[in-house]
Order: C-alpha cells, then sequence, then structure tokens
C-alpha cells in the first residue's frame, strides 16, 4: 500500500493521518506523531510499534506525505524521519527481526516491480535478476549440497536455505533502496 486505508486514522492521536508513514510492521501513523513518540521514549534506539510493539526500524513516507516537502512544518517532520530512518534503517538486525520485516519488504518490492509508474535503478534489477537466477539454477540443478536421493525429504533442507538467503539478500537490497529514496541521501 502506498497510502493509508481511507477509513482509518492514525492510532496515535486518533486524528485523520497527517504526513502518513508506514512503518515496517505495516501499520500507519502520523509522522509527527511517530516522531513524538521516539523522542519521548528513547532517541538513542528505535521504538516499537505502538499497536502490535514490533521494532520499528524502517519508516516510509506515503508519496502525499512527500509531495508536501515544500511546507515548512512538513518538511522538518520529513528531515527525522529520514534522520530516523540513517540511525535505525541500516544497521545490523538479529535473525528474528530479518524474518519480521521479510514479508512487508518482499510485498512492498513486488508492488513495485509489477507498478508501471515506479521505476527501481537499473543496477537494482540487475542485482535483483542475478540472485533470482543462483537461486533458481541451484534449486533446479542436481547437484546439491544435501542431495534429495540420498536423503529424501531432508535434502530439499539445503533448497529451502537458498530461497530463504536469496529473499533475505533481495529484502536487504529494497530496504537499502527504500533508505536511500526516504532520506539516506538528503540532509546528510
Amino acid at each position: 500500500m502506498d497510502s493509508p486505508p481511507d477509513n482509518d486514522c492514525c492510532s496515535i492521536c486518533h486524528d485523520p493521518f497527517n504526513l502518513p508513514c508506514q512503518a515496517n510492521c505495516s501499520h500507519w501513523f502520523c509522522g509527527n506523531c511517530f516522531m513524538r513518540v521516539w523522542h519521548h521514549a528513547s532517541i538513542l534506539q528505535p521504538c516499537k510499534c505502538p499497536i502490535c510493539r514490533r521494532l520499528v526500524t524502517l519508516l516510509i513516507p506515503s508519496e502525499d506525505a512527500l509531495s508536501q516537502r515544500s511546507d515548512p512544518e512538513a518538511g522538518q517532520v520529513l528531515e527525522n524521519v529520514e534522520k530516523y530512518n540513517r540511525l535505525f534503517g541500516g544497521g545490523s538486525h538479529g535473525l528474528i527481526q530479518r524474518l519480521r520485516d521479510l514479508p512487508f519488504l518482499l510485498r512492498r518490492l513486488l508492488g513495485e516491480l509489477v507498478d508501471p509508474q515506479r521505476s527501481l535503478p537499473l543496477v537494482f534489477k540487475a542485482r535483483m535478476f542475478c540472485a533470482m537466477a543462483a537461486s533458481i539454477i541451484y534449486v533446479v540443478s542436481p547437484v546439491d549440497i544435501i542431495p534429495e536421493g540420498l536423503f529424501g525429504i531432508l535434502g530439499l533442507l539445503d533448497d529451502l536455505i537458498i530461497v530463504l538467503i536469496v529473499f533475505f539478500y533481495l529484502a536487504a537490497l529494497y530496504q537499502r533502496a527504500l533508505i536511500s529514496r526516504h532520506g539516506g541521501t538528503q540532509g546528510a
């Protein structure tokens, strides 16, 4: 989703969204409301989502919010969102956090790939294509680390691990692209 649902409101202020931002847990908040929660809790660590309590490591402003950048007040909020993303979006996270972020990032990536009005950088598309092609070749090829012929269903384990690694790699690539698009390059 590129914007919050029409009949929804910010769960922090309970008003209609103002500069809506989507967290990596897929919940939407007003940009300013989330920044106030972050400043109130601890500015040295990422916030937990007020709804699901998952660690928020990435905030993605909606296109509507980005179009309001020329407004000084909105520009300040978006700068704070960019700062939050620079601080917490690119750092290393544990395996559990990466597993939780995986569906969100892959769903957004797929949506961006099928949207003709969005264009990902050519280098990103090439790296993504190479990673997917290599994983498909490995999964289809008869050469395996754990051969299915000898170990049966257990032999599928290495194929599943390779696919999971490729998904992690694609999600990390896409997260870096989002961070650079929504705050990694501006104001740094």
